[in-house]
């Protein structure tokens, strides 16, 4: 293995427990066992990242850690057959930036079985604009399709808008033909997500309500909820019978104080996205669906590049809720390793 060094963002803990991250040199002899190295071109920023990147305890277990649950890039070594030197691939879930260092970093080295063929119709910087965040956004679309939800039934609302997974997945319903609500707490995007698909954009209020009551007026043919906490809980009350809300974040909290009336009074249907354990199969068929029928019309809109070193404020950004789209890793050209 080279002894030269590569970039990556290390987050360390001291021993008075503070938690610090900073783009520094390691060597490659540090990088986990696996069959395929990657040289990364682009990786992503997702909310997992931040919590990573600043040590939380339910995400960032062992230190020191290289944050990044994305990572797009080209092979460099191989012992799977299924993969060549020279191989344009992503890599994304399984442990990747949780248990194991990820793709935060100019190489990363995995199991053969946690990469997937760049499939044709999209390039590695827009496999990261979709990234997780894209990812996640085809599932929970594929859910509310799954359970029979079509465009003519009336608009399917989706919360946190400005998000990755929220923008994306308005991008994706709008393109299937769907009436897409969109909720934000931030006005001054309104604008925007009309440009990228939304009908109807309201405020964090439209899911926000203290009502007690178990059920509200059904507005909603389905939702897709990337908030969780009482955002989800008014979401449920709010989809008309035999509807489909899917979830699939906790940055509103993880708990739920509603009751069963939704499930039993409407019929209505629960369905959770799971991005980092989704079956080998199924990853690969939801990647060909982004690059081909699925692939968001306004992909560029939702995308900001930033590097390494200047990541830090975009993680601030995510986790006091000002995130808004994509923001996208770029690492720029290098010498494989030699």
């Amino acid at each position: 293995m080279p002894s030269r060094t590569f970039r990556s963002f290390v987050v360390h803990r001291e021993a008075s427990g503070q938690v610090t991250g900073g783009v520094q040199p390691l060597p490659f002899s540090d990088l986990p066992a696996g069959n395929v190295l990657i040289r990364v071109r682009y990786s992503s920023l997702n909310y997992k990242d931040a919590m990573a990147a600043t040590g939380h305890p339910g995400i960032t277990k062992n230190f020191p850690h290289v944050p990044g649950i994305d990572a797009a890039g080209t092979v460099v070594e191989s012992e799977d057959a299924r993969f060549q030197p020279g191989d344009e691939v992503i890599a994304t879930g399984h442990e990747l930036g949780v248990e194991r260092w990820g793709g935060w970093a100019e190489f990363v080295r995995v199991p053969g079985d946690w990469v997937v063929p760049l499939p044709d119709g999209i390039t590695l910087e827009e496999s990261m604009v979709l990234g997780t965040a894209g990812f996640t956004a085809a599932q929970s679309v594929q859910a509310l399709l799954a359970h029979g939800i079509t465009p003519d039934q009336g608009s399917v609302i989706v919360s946190g808008a400005t998000g990755g997974v929220g923008s994306v997945s308005v991008m994706i319903l709008a393109k299937l033909g769907f009436e897409v609500t969109a909720v934000s707490g931030k006005a001054v995007m309104h604008p925007w997500l009309k440009e990228i698909g939304a009908r109807h954009v309201v405020g964090r209020e439209e899911l926000q309500e203290e009502q007690p009551r178990p059920l509200l007026k059904g507005k909603y043919a389905a939702g897709i909820d990337t908030v969780g906490g009482p955002t989800l809980t008014t979401m449920l009350k709010k989809v008309s019978y035999r509807g489909c809300v899917t979830c699939c974040g906790v940055a509103g909290g993880a708990e739920m104080n509603g009751t069963v009336f939704p499930f039993i009074l409407r019929g209505i249907t629960l369905s959770g996205i799971d991005s980092a354990w989704c079956p080998d199969d199924l990853r690969v068929n939801y990647w060909k669906l982004l690059a081909s029928e699925w692939k968001p019309d306004s992909l560029a809109s939702v995308k900001r590049l930033t590097s390494l070193e200047s990541i830090d404020r975009y993680v601030d950004a995510i986790l006091h809720g000002k995130n808004v789209g994509r923001v996208v890793l770029d690492l720029g050209e290098r010498t494989s390793p030699e």
